[in-house]
């Protein structure tokens, strides 16, 4: 990771307390929560896309694309 940022949140200071007696680190916490929101809107982005492509795909016809990933092969 390169730098980093300051986040905060308002939270009800008996939970903080709560959280404290039970050795939470809030900070970890937040961060793989966050990394953890970001992959699956990502994944769901990646889903919605390719859902999107396989509709384009399926209008042009299966020749065309079998003969140009053949060509695209030979290119390299």
């Amino acid at each position: 990771m390169g730098k980093y940022v300051t986040v905060s949140a308002k939270i009800p200071e008996d939970l903080r307390r709560r959280a404290r007696e039970l050795n939470i680190n809030i900070s970890r916490l937040i961060r793989v929560a966050i990394e953890r929101e970001v992959k699956l809107r990502e994944e769901e982005l990646l889903r919605k896309m390719a859902k999107e492509a396989s509709q384009v795909l399926r209008k042009i016809p299966q020749a065309e694309l079998v003969k140009a990933i053949r060509e695209t092969r030979e290119q390299r």
